[in-house]
């Protein structure tokens, strides 16, 4: 724990994260810029305790934080009826996703949402989209060529897009980073702005002293593998925050 706290200071002394303010919501209702909340992945193969093969084994406060966050703002959005898509990782046994182990299998439990966000299945203002590849963006591509995602944006004229989920610098920025592309090319109008908000992320831990007893594994250290992540969307165009709130120092 020592040396991954040292490495972490260095990293954070070389690529430093810069906060890009707050997100004050109703400022950006005011504004004419509507904003649409992207839930990526919040299940319970990836965050609910023992749920399978890629759940955290013992509970973890950034996971934990995370999902509190989201649940936080998902219903924030909803009571407003403001737009919010949440993506489920979700794969049929027979199709594996290389190179992890099986996860969130159709039909197992791990591909459903955690329990404080069950409730959006059923929410009419909710868009829920199952997807089968790490990149939502792709996920949402239908055989027709039409996107779910660029509609769901289009039809509410979202112009901010507010991402939370895990993991950070997997699923989390894979979908960042090509929906700035597409915003950059003008797939997905009127879209603006994509906005990441760090304590509504988190990615899993593996450290060194595990993945070495792993065949094939990859150590993966949460704090720097999180502040990666959030750098690098950075880097591609995205707005990292830390703190959401409604306006007049109200937190989301």
């Amino acid at each position: 724990m020592g040396s991954e706290a040292t490495a972490l200071d260095a990293l954070k002394t070389e690529i430093p994260l810069e906060d890009d303010g707050d997100l004050v919501l109703t400022s950006e209702i005011a504004s004419g810029r509507a904003v649409g909340l992207v839930l990526v992945d919040i299940v319970n193969g990836f965050c609910t305790v023992g749920a399978g093969n890629l759940a955290p084994v013992e509970p973890n406060k950034q996971i934990a934080t995370m999902v509190e966050e989201a649940a936080k703002l998902a219903k924030v959005f909803c009571d407003r009826n403001w737009p919010v898509y949440a993506f489920l990782d979700t794969h049929y046994p027979d199709k594996p996703e290389h190179p992890y182990p099986p996860h969130c299998i159709i039909g197992s439990g791990e591909e459903k949402l955690v329990p404080a966000l069950q409730w959006l299945e059923n929410d009419p203002n909710a868009t829920i989209r199952c997807k089968n590849c790490i990149d939502g963006y792709l996920g949402s591509m239908e055989k027709d060529g039409s996107n779910t995602f660029a509609d769901w944006v289009k039809r509410n004229e979202i112009k901010v897009v507010l991402v939370v989920g895990i993991c950070t610098d997997i699923c989390v920025l894979d979908f960042v980073c090509s929906i700035l592309s597409a915003r950059n090319i003008g797939q997905v109008p009127p879209l603006e702005d994509v906005v990441v908000y760090s304590r509504g992320c988190a990615t899993y831990d593996l450290p060194i002293r595990v993945s070495r007893n792993i065949e094939g594994a990859l150590a993966h250290p949460q704090e720097l593998l999180h502040h990666i992540g959030l750098y690098m969307a950075k880097g591609r165009g995205a707005k990292v925050v830390h703190r959401v709130s409604l306006g007049s120092s109200e937190d989301a």
